[in-house]
C-alpha cells in the first residue's frame, strides 16, 4: 500500500524509486555506498526494498535510537539486534565464532571482556561470506567510538572483500563527518563511494503518487486537494504519505493533517534545541521569519538576546544547521520544519 506509513520492504510499494534502485543494483560490488536526503525522503525504504531485491546476505544496524556520546555496550546491543534479524541467512558463519552465543533465535555479544569480540574481527568472519553491512543513520555513530568503528570499516575495505558497506544519513553533514572520506585524519580518507541522493518528487510525480495511493484504497479526493496537498508538503514523500494515510482514514481536513506534520517536526527540532542550546532556536526562528542573510541572522539573534554574538559563533550555528540538513543558504529544505521552526 502505497500510503502505509511504514518503510517500504518491495518494489510495488516504492513509487518513483526505480532509478535509483537500479543504480544500487548496479553498484553493489561497491566497497562503500551511501544514500542520502533529507527527513521522510524515502531512504529507509529505498534500502529496505534494495536488500530484498538483491539476494545478498544483509546484517542492518538501526542507529537512529543511538545516544550521543555512546559506548560499545549500545553499539553492540544494536549490532546484536542486526544480526539476530539476519541469523537465518547467516547462521553458518556465527556458529563458527567462539565468542558469539546463539540463544534460540537472538545472537549475544559479549562487549568486554576476555571473550570479546572486536568490529574487525567479526568483518573478517562475515567476510566469508558475500554480505551487505547496512548503517541506518550512520552519522550517529559520530562519537568518542567512532575511529575504533572508522579503523575496521577501513581495515574491512582493504582486506574483505566480501562485505560492502552502506551507509544512510538524513544529516548529510554530519555523515560526510563521521565518514571522513575528505579529511586526512580519517581511517577512511581518499577511500571510493558511491554516494546516491534522493531527491522530493517533482509536482507531476507527487501529484501522481497521490492519485495512485487514493486509487489503491477507493478514495475519491478533489484534484484541488491533492494540488493544494503537493504545495504544502512539497513533495516530499514521508509527509505525501502522511497526508494520503490521514486522508483515507477520515481525517479530510488537510489543514488538521498539516498541523500534525508540524507538530511531528516541532518535536524533532525541540530535540535539537535541547542538545545544542536554545541559541540554535533563535537562529531557527531567524532563519523561518526571513533572517536569510549573515547580517540579517546576526542581527536577529542580539536582538532576541539583547547580546552582541560573535562571528565565529554564528557561523559554527549556521554551520550546523545546514550540517543537519534542516537549512541550506539561509533558506529551510523542507517547509514543514519552517513552519514548526516559527513556533520554538
Amino acid at each position: 500500500m502505497l500510503f502505509n506509513p511504514r518503510p517500504k520492504t518491495s518494489r510495488a510499494d516504492l513509487f518513483g524509486r526505480d532509478r535509483e534502485l537500479n543504480l544500487l543494483h548496479e553498484n553493489v560490488d561497491s566497497p562503500i555506498i551511501i544514500i542520502e536526503g533529507i527527513r521522510r525522503i524515502g531512504k529507509t525504504s529505498l534500502l529496505n526494498v534494495f536488500l530484498n531485491e538483491v539476494g545478498i546476505p544483509s546484517v542492518v544496524l538501526d542507529l537512529r535510537g543511538l545516544k550521543n556520546n555512546y559506548g560499545f555496550r549500545d553499539f553492540y546491543n544494536i549490532l546484536a539486534k542486526g544480526l539476530s534479524n539476519s541469523l537465518d541467512k547467516l547462521i553458518d558463519v556465527l556458529r563458527g565464532i567462539s565468542s558469539i552465543r546463539i540463544v534460540g533465535v537472538e545472537v549475544e555479544l559479549k562487549w568486554r571482556g576476555r571473550d570479546t569480540i572486536s568490529v574487525s574481527t567479526l568483518f573478517d568472519y562475515l567476510n566469508r561470506r558475500r554480505v551487505i553491512v547496512a548503517f541506518d543513520e550512520a552519522q550517529r555513530l559520530r562519537g568518542p567510538r567512532s575511529l575504533e568503528l572508522l579503523d575496521a570499516i577501513a581495515h574491512a575495505y582493504d582486506y574483505d572483500k566480501n562485505i560492502t558497506f552502506i551507509f544512510t544519513g538524513s544529516e548529510v553533514g554530519l555523515l560526510y563527518g563521521f565518514l571522513g572520506l575528505d579529511n586526512p585524519k580519517s581511517p577512511l580518507y581518499g577511500r571510493y563511494a558511491f554516494r546516491l541522493t534522493l531527491d522530493r518528487f517533482p509536482r507531476d510525480l507527487a501529484m501522481e503518487f497521490l492519485k495512485r495511493g487514493f486509487q489503491e484504497a477507493g478514495v475519491n479526493v478533489p484534484m484541488n486537494i491533492m494540488e493544494y496537498a503537493v504545495d504544502v508538503f512539497d513533495g516530499i514523500p514521508g509527509w505525501l504519505t502522511l497526508f494520503g494515510n490521514e486522508y483515507v482514514r477520515g481525517n479530510k481536513d488537510i489543514g488538521r493533517i498539516k498541523e500534525e506534520a508540524i507538530r511531528i517536526a516541532l518535536e524533532e527540532l525541540r530535540s535539537i534545541v535541547s542538545e545544542r542550546g536554545r541559541r540554535y532556536a533563535i537562529a531557527l526562528r531567524g532563519v523561518a521569519e526571513g533572517a536569510n542573510t549573515w547580517g540579517r541572522l546576526k542581527a536577529y539573534i542580539e536582538e532576541g538576546e539583547g547580546g552582541v554574538i560573535s562571528s565565529s559563533v554564528l557561523h559554527n550555528i549556521v554551520k550546523s544547521l545546514e550540517d543537519l540538513s534542516i537549512v541550506k543558504d539561509y533558506k529551510f529544505l523542507d517547509p514543514i520544519y519552517e513552519e514548526a521552526a516559527k513556533l520554538l
